[in-house]
């Protein structure tokens, strides 16, 4: 059975059970018992690589010891071990390795929905399906963790908008991570940068076990909400990170922005902030030059406060972050002042679909120098194709053109095409730090002057009026007969 068909069955049994409700439940459910299974099957790889290790959990909660069995407990005795000694244990795990951390930030937030034992125990017969120790399984697990990813954009997550693979390996592969340059994601979701950036350095750089553990210690990740965090998590140790104590289950908004020091600065951002979304009440205390409660707003002003000098960046933004005043223009204003914010990658609204309907863009900078000039590069949908969809969605070959443009790390040699163009930083201030600038090679629809076509729609308002009321006439005329 194909990984992705595993899925649905294991989902089409959920479905049964009557405490589980909706989507996000029946993900929520599914990930803390892969997790478990997941890390189960590590452990016992280690165990028999290394003679002094130990699982962070006991014995008697270790998926070999209640799971493996197919005919082993179920019903209420799997439910009572469950809800009673499996949660309760696991939730309050002793912090005393970065594994068991792993382990207890997961079961914080999870819970068991379940209500019908038996349908648990099918679920984990089918879950031992898998063995995570084997390579061509755990490759096929990207399989499943597109499934996940659709369930959970499926589920209703109002301002998360999950990037595009494509977006995401395009913006990696600008930014070209290296072993040892300190990674971070201040608001991971589910990790997709993450696991594109390891894939990346694993595919150009690692030669080497040192090359790869250094690689391990430079990355950074904080997710605010506990599914998309558990998500990642497991997303991690199927990368084959053993110990992904990094990945924080936290909010980087809820710090003062003037907390953050030197020390915990990093050589590289690549994120897609919540579009959209407020903070909580007196968040926006945090952020005293730039007091407001948008999400990507303070985003932006983090990012700019967590990078090195020469740290770079790649982050998404709405276009309401190019052309938006008051606080944003602020904003912008010392972007541009504390960064080189070299390139502007502008995406059509489709690129997010079906999950949402919005102009976004990709933002290229590097902190240290002030900016003297923005490229921009208006991305197009492919020739005989109307838009970007589920069925037929953006693919990184679709932006081989603008990494051809590109000129490498230095970005030597670019030109200005029909897609691309070149905005002096004098022209961006006479614009009020407007960013929102269009292609000047593409000739938009004459569509005349406004006030003859305020004066064209009254006319045939007025002619419509006519016609009804002579039509109106008529039909009285015509009953009264």
């Amino acid at each position: 059975m194909s990984m992705r068909n595993l899925v649905k069955s294991i989902q089409d049994v959920m479905r049964k059970d009557v405490g589980v409700d909706g989507d996000a439940q029946r993900l929520s459910q599914l990930v803390w018992m892969f997790f478990l299974k997941i890390i189960d099957d590590q452990d016992e790889a280690l165990e028999f690589t290394s003679d002094d290790y130990t699982s962070p959990i006991p014995e008697r909660l270790q998926w070999r010891t209640w799971a493996a069995d197919p005919e082993g407990v179920t019903g209420d005795d799997l439910l009572d071990f469950v809800n009673d000694d499996l949660f309760p244990t696991l939730k309050d795990l002793p912090n005393t390795t970065s594994r068991a951390k792993v382990v207890r930030s997961v079961f914080q937030d999870a819970y068991n929905y379940m209500k019908s034992g038996t349908l648990m125990r099918q679920v984990i017969n089918k879950i031992n399906e898998v063995d995570f120790n084997s390579l061509t399984e755990r490759q096929h697990f990207g399989d499943l963790y597109e499934q996940l990813l659709n369930d959970l954009q499926n589920a209703g997550n109002a301002g998360e908008y999950y990037t595009p693979r494509a977006v995401t390996s395009f913006m990696v592969q600008q930014i070209d991570p290296h072993p040892g340059e300190i990674l971070m994601d201040p608001a991971c979701g589910t990790g997709g940068f993450l696991t594109c950036a390891m894939r990346h350095m694993r595919d150009n750089y690692i030669k080497r076990p040192e090359d790869e553990a250094l690689m391990q210690t430079s990355l950074r990740a904080v997710e605010k909400k506990p599914l998309p965090h558990m998500l990642c998590t497991t997303n991690m140790l199927l990368h084959n990170i053993e110990e992904p104590s990094w990945v924080k289950h936290d909010n980087t908004l809820a710090r003062p922005l003037i907390s953050w020091t030197k020390d915990e600065r990093v050589d590289i951002i690549l994120t897609n902030p919540p579009f959209g979304g407020k903070e909580e009440d007196g968040i926006e205390n945090n952020f005293p030059a730039f007091k407001t409660r948008e999400t990507a707003d303070l985003f932006l002003a983090l990012i700019i406060r967590l990078l090195k000098k020469n740290g770079r960046a790649a982050v998404v933004l709405p276009d309401g972050s190019l052309f938006g005043e008051g606080i944003k223009t602020r904003l912008k204003e010392h972007l541009l002042a504390e960064c080189n914010l070299h390139t502007i990658v502008r995406l059509p609204n489709s690129v997010f679909k079906p999950y949402a309907s919005i102009g976004t863009n990709l933002l290229f900078f590097e902190k240290g120098t002030p900016t003297q000039d923005v490229w921009y590069w208006g991305h197009r949908v492919p020739e005989g194709q109307k838009a970007y969809s589920m069925t037929r969605p953006i693919r990184l070959e679709h932006l081989d053109d603008c990494a051809a443009w590109w000129g490498g790390a230095d970005r030597e040699g670019r030109e200005e095409t029909e897609q691309s163009w070149k905005v002096s930083i004098d022209t961006i201030r006479e614009r009020g730090f407007n960013l929102d600038i269009k292609n000047p090679h593409v000739v938009e629809d004459d569509h005349g002057d406004p006030e003859d076509l305020l004066n064209d729609l009254t006319k045939a308002e007025a002619s419509v009026e006519s016609l009804r009321a002579e039509l109106k006439s008529i039909l009285t005329e015509a009953l009264a007969r």
